[in-house]
């Protein structure tokens, strides 16, 4: 006969067994204009979910967030720098940014005292018109998910991006992390050439729980508007983002389980050290 302590070590050691992650479904494509893109968007916002008419901030059918970087206000575009908690707090939408640089900036609108595009029109075009997004003084954007208007840490299960004018392999390329903090998917972004656009966006097929994304975009670097990092290495900005809504990550089962079986091993512990009657 088993004791209640052997059977508790056998049971909590199935619980903790790691499960294999499933494959997350990848949606990539890349060419010279957003037409070339355009189906792979879609297939992705089909996936997710949401149909495809926004209400507000962003949020689509209550299932999917976008951020097209439109209606940034001019005050927060280059030269001046986005807030990273801007579509979190101005706009709730779920997201906050980091980077290793000094910040942010949103590209502006035609007319502007700075030229839009960040001064390169040559390298850039606007997947949906008319601005862009980019790391300043980095070629790293890190994004984490919060339930949206709070500082409640959420997780999601699909992200996609735009990139623009990724011209070398293996420079530009998307990192999820889960609730751990645990690499569970990574890929290069496709090359598009010179002012092309490359979709890159993963679904989670096996509760896979995403809490961070990690964009790496060229090799270059903007350091303002019309200047780079350096004269010769690749330069990559982004468009729209797309991602399922951001919803309170909660214990796994089997952290549930383990909470109930300790407290079960307690009053049962508790009950042995109790004198004979």
């Amino acid at each position: 006969m088993i004791s209640i302590h052997k059977s508790a070590g056998v049971l909590a050691a199935l619980l903790l067994a790691p499960s294999a992650w499933a494959a997350l479904l990848t949606f990539e494509s890349a060419g010279p204009d957003a037409a070339a893109i355009t189906p792979t968007r879609d297939a992705f916002r089909s996936t997710v979910g949401g149909g495809s008419i926004a209400a507000a901030n962003g949020s689509f059918g209550g299932l999917r967030r976008e951020i097209n970087w439109d209606g940034v206000p001019d005050g927060r575009t280059d030269p001046n720098l986005l807030p990273a908690d801007f579509f979190n707090v101005n706009s709730p939408r779920g997201v906050v940014f980091s980077t290793p640089g000094s910040g942010f900036l949103v590209s502006t609108n035609g007319g502007a005292a700075n030229p839009t595009l960040f001064g390169f029109p040559g390298d850039f075009q606007a997947f949906s018109a008319q601005k862009l997004f980019t790391a300043v003084n980095s070629n790293i954007t890190d994004v984490t998910f919060f339930v949206p208007g709070t500082t409640l840490a959420a997780t999601t299960s699909a992200f996609g991006a735009v990139f623009v004018d990724v011209e070398s392999a293996g420079l530009s390329r998307m990192e999820f992390f889960d609730d751990s903090d645990a690499l569970i998917y990574a890929r290069d972004v496709l090359v598009a050439g010179n002012q092309g656009l490359s979709f890159l966006g993963a679904v989670a097929t096996g509760g896979e729980k995403i809490s961070r994304v990690r964009l790496t975009s060229g090799l270059n670097t903007i350091v303002a508007n019309g200047l780079l990092g350096n004269p010769n290495d690749d330069v990559v900005v982004m468009d729209d983002f797309l991602y399922a809504e951001p919803s309170r990550a909660v214990p796994e089962p089997s952290a549930l389980a383990l909470a109930g079986l300790g407290l079960v091993c307690g009053l049962i512990g508790r009950r042995q050290r109790r004198p004979a009657g």
